[in-house]
């Protein structure tokens, strides 16, 4: 079977490998979509702090059921998604129903081999059918699932102001679940591209760029209030700090970005807000029902999502094109 493989940060290589064996417990599964993520692009730049070299990245995947234990409840021809994030089930974030944030969690494509690959063998309990929606549309859950895990730690109520920092597809995804419920959704960015395709395509009341005048332009939009309710997903550290600054009293701050570095803010404006900071990691399978149910329902904008595409055999070649200056990437499929 053909995989690819990132060898080295910029080195990606294209290799004849033997067909996974199947385990008890497991699931073979004929890889049909792999989703390119952020954090697919730190570890092809050598910016993932999680990670050891070479490894087969892709941890946003749909494929078709090869073989499975007859107890899985699926069956050969079956279209599925999987939940990447490979829980030990007996840690105490497991135990408490938070598998999301496993003590001992395995990422596909990150801790270990992912989904760039013409089979893969996962074990069972973290494959699911995808009923209802397409093998494209499968392979964009996990992007969106984490957005939706965010909005709902932070508890978005309707009517709430809402600022998303960073409108890369994770922020996209925190716009999308805010806005479902309810949420009066502002985003700030650096790129006038990714702020019109929210503005466009995304049901938000504004957008608006990082410059001199944007506090000022975040304080009118919200009578000098600012936000119930802040998001950053922009994975930068000066980003992540200035975000408590647009806080309102009372308000929560829910950092989904993740930096090698240290979240720093000013104690006496964080104590008098009577602030509140959340972090927010992966998702829960309850985040993919809402996603599936959301999708079902014709509420995610995803064929405008998927902007780009290119075949397994051609990553090596197109896949540094995604981080070309001008290239509008939301979300590029790759079709194995």
């Amino acid at each position: 079977m053909l995989t690819v493989i990132c060898e080295s940060p910029g080195v990606l290589r294209a290799q004849q490998s033997e067909v996974p064996a199947r385990s008890a417990g497991e699931v073979l599964l004929r890889v049909s979509r792999v989703g390119v993520c952020g954090t697919d692009l730190h570890i092809f730049t050598g910016t993932q702090p999680y990670l050891q070299y070479p490894r087969v990245m892709g941890h946003e995947l749909s494929g078709v059921v090869v073989e499975a234990d007859s107890e899985s409840g699926l069956v050969a021809g079956d279209g599925v998604y999987v939940m990447p994030y490979l829980s030990c089930g007996k840690c105490v974030a497991c135990r408490q129903g938070k598998a999301n944030c496993c003590v001992n969690i395995k990422v596909l494509g990150v801790h270990q081999d992912g989904a760039m690959t013409e089979y893969l063998s996962v074990p069972s309990q973290f494959v699911h059918k995808a009923e209802g929606v397409t093998l494209d549309q499968a392979a964009m859950l996990e992007f969106l699932a984490i957005g939706a895990h965010a909005v709902r730690r932070a508890d978005v109520q309707r009517g709430q102001r809402v600022l998303v920092v960073g409108a890369g597809p994770i922020g996209m995804a925190a716009m999308i679940f805010a806005s479902l419920r309810g949420g009066r959704v502002v985003c700030l960015d650096t790129r006038a591209d990714r702020l019109s395709f929210c503005t466009t395509h995304l049901e938000i009341e504004a957008a608006v760029a990082v410059g001199p005048d944007d506090a000022a332009q975040l304080a009118s939009l919200t009578d000098n209030e600012f936000f119930d309710v802040v998001f950053d997903a922009t994975g930068n550290i000066n980003a992540m700090n200035r975000g408590f600054e647009f806080i309102a009293h009372g308000g929560k701050y829910t950092l989904i970005s993740i930096v090698p570095g240290q979240v720093s803010f000013a104690d006496p404006e964080f104590h008098k807000r009577e602030a509140t900071l959340l972090a927010s990691r992966n998702a829960t399978p309850g985040d993919f029902d809402t996603v599936l149910e959301a999708m079902r329902g014709g509420h995610i904008p995803d064929a405008a999502l998927n902007t780009h595409r290119m075949k397994l055999e051609d990553v090596p070649s197109e896949f540094p094109r995604l981080l070309e200056t001008g290239q509008t990437v939301v979300k590029a499929l790759v079709e194995c």
